[in-house]
């Protein structure tokens, strides 16, 4: 197992995924400004990788469409994810490639909120004010094998 200790859930329950999205044709075409919606967000966060298991967020059920806010006019967009067990060890990391990702794919105006679900994390608290501060964050990516991680859950697999 490369040197790391035991995985924290050793055998997740794997859900199915949604479906591709169907473009719309008023979506391709460029003289038409289209706002961001859920789907789209969601879309950008379904296939992140899950640090421990070779299965996407989506398949474990950790990000859900219904799951993901958008405020296109008000540049916001929140997530809330929900980690596969109670004590998720990866809850931080995950969180963190969750907001990388939508810093990447969404444009600047965009303030994102990233959330562990109410009631799901023994740490949510802590884990919640630390995807929320944003020296943290800027100062996890700094980290080069703390970013290497987080790319390697940003990488689309086969």
């Amino acid at each position: 197992m490369s040197g790391r200790e035991e995985l924290d859930n050793v055998n997740p329950t794997i859900h199915g995924k949604l479906g591709e999205r169907h473009i719309l044709p008023t979506e391709e075409d460029d003289d038409v400004a289209d706002a961001i919606d859920t789907r789209e967000v969601f879309d950008l966060i379904r296939n992140i990788n899950d640090p421990e298991h070779p299965l996407t967020l989506e398949e474990l059920n950790v990000v859900q469409q219904a799951e993901v806010e958008v405020d296109d006019p008000g540049n916001v967009v929140k997530v809330t994810f929900t980690p596969t067990i109670p004590h998720c060890s990866m809850a931080t990391l995950i969180g963190l490639a969750i907001r990388v990702k939508l810093i990447r794919s969404l444009p600047s105006r965009f303030k994102v909120d990233i959330n562990i679900k109410p009631g799901t994390h023994v740490s949510e608290n802590a884990v919640n004010k630390q995807l929320a501060d944003k020296e943290r964050v800027a100062a996890a990516l700094e980290n080069n094998h703390l970013l290497e991680v987080v790319n390697q859950c940003l990488t689309q697999r086969d």
